[in-house]
């Protein structure tokens, strides 16, 4: 048997190649979607099964007894394609197959718009899971895939509930058929509209947070009279913790959020959870997220450890204050990720005893660094230095 794996295009029959259409004709049986099999141009063979899981698709074609068979897929078998799915189990059997690329709807749209699409992010929000904030924080336009529970609305509501409801977005709906419709506006506006299954979504790049190493400047936040961790202080931290992009991330006791927004920019576009009860402090976060684009903080109002429960398994965690609950703080967060990596801020010796004493009960090999900084200050023609408060910081890396 002789398969070939054909993509369609954008569904209709005048996005179909001409070695498509000839690979086809020649088809003795044709295995696909439901959908797509009602689509095929006049010719070809009645044969037909209708399966779109790779195993199914095999079972079909297995038991089709031709020697040439087709797959069809939709759009292009390159472009987030089942396609690549089929592949190893028809290797696995040895049984010979070509490919044969299709029109995707990435083209397609981008045609309509007059616009390249080299330089977009592609997203498929297809029936998997998918973060429509961190696409857009990538610094550049984000296509995305839409289909089952996450259609242009859904995806437009997470952009508007991060504080990008004036993002500009533009949706594709049903391209290439004779009812297309382009329809721009914003995240907002598209998040409370209907559409039909076949639609696309390219929302425009989110104003990106700084760019540049830990230890932001001290005067980039609003501080208010919240404490705040300072700039070097801050810098060990972040390194200490060691997030890396992708991580999900939490700040207990976040403050005015200056630990929050570095995190939030090294983990590129993956949610850190800032999580604060104190009202004047969680004002200055908001300001502070607005202020320096960190799209993906989320803002949690609560007591640590209740706060937590509801939080997603973290991959490390910083905590600069527990309010007295240090000890239940720690706990949840190995309670929900064995491995996570710790960091905590002590400035009271009381507070480094009480994280010394969880370690030891837990088997937890700590590391503990004392950091002292001081500033120049003028005084008359003089520059004397003067002392920030001696911060520990404790850090654990379960994983290692």
């Amino acid at each position: 048997m002789q398969v070939n794996l054909l993509a369609l295009g954008g569904g209709t029959d005048a996005t179909l190649t001409r070695q498509a259409r000839h690979a086809l004709l020649q088809a003795q049986c044709i295995v696909g979607a439901s959908r797509l099999l009602q689509q095929l141009p006049e010719g070809c063979t009645v044969h037909r099964a209708s399966a779109t899981k790779p195993q199914k698709i095999l079972e079909a074609l297995q038991e089709s007894d031709c020697t040439q068979a087709a797959v069809v897929y939709s759009g292009d078998t390159g472009f987030y394609s089942g396609c690549r799915n089929l592949i190893p189990l028809l290797e696995k059997d040895k049984i010979p197959y070509k490919v044969y690329p299709g029109i995707s709807s990435v083209q397609l749209f981008a045609a309509a718009l007059h616009r390249p699409w080299q330089d977009w992010t592609l997203v498929s929000a297809h029936g998997v899971q998918c973060d429509a904030v961190a696409a857009v924080m990538q610094g550049s336009p984000a296509f995305f895939l839409t289909g089952g529970s996450l259609g242009v609305p859904q995806l437009c509501k997470q952009l508007t509930e991060a504080g990008l409801g004036e993002l500009p977005v533009t949706v594709g709906e049903n391209l290439s058929y004779p009812d297309e419709q382009i329809v721009t506006g914003t995240a907002a506006e598209m998040a409370v509209r209907s559409f039909g299954p076949l639609c696309v979504l390219l929302a425009e790049a989110a104003p990106q947070p700084p760019k540049r190493a830990p230890g932001w400047p001290d005067d980039w936040f609003i501080r208010g009279e919240v404490p705040m961790t300072k700039q070097f202080v801050r810098a060990a931290a972040v390194a200490a913790l060691g997030p890396k992009p992708g991580q999900t991330v939490w700040d207990v006791g976040a403050g005015t959020g200056s630990v929050s927004m570095e995190l939030a920019a090294a983990v590129q576009g993956a949610p850190v959870y800032a999580v604060e009860c104190e009202n004047a402090a969680l004002a200055l976060l908001e300001e502070n997220r607005k202020k320096l684009h960190a799209w993906n903080l989320r803002i949690v109002s609560g007591k640590a450890p209740m706060a937590l429960n509801d939080l997603p398994v973290p991959d490390a965690v910083f905590v600069g204050g527990s309010k007295g609950e240090m000890e239940a703080i720690l706990s949840a967060a190995l309670e929900k990720n064995a491995k996570v990596r710790l960091c905590v801020s002590c400035i009271a010796l009381e507070t480094l005893q009480t994280v010394l004493h969880f370690c030891q009960t837990r088997g937890l090999q700590p590391r503990v660094v004392q950091l002292s900084v001081s500033d120049a200050r003028s005084m008359g023609r003089l520059h004397l230095m003067m002392a920030q408060n001696p911060v520990f910081l404790v850090t654990v890396h379960c994983d290692d």
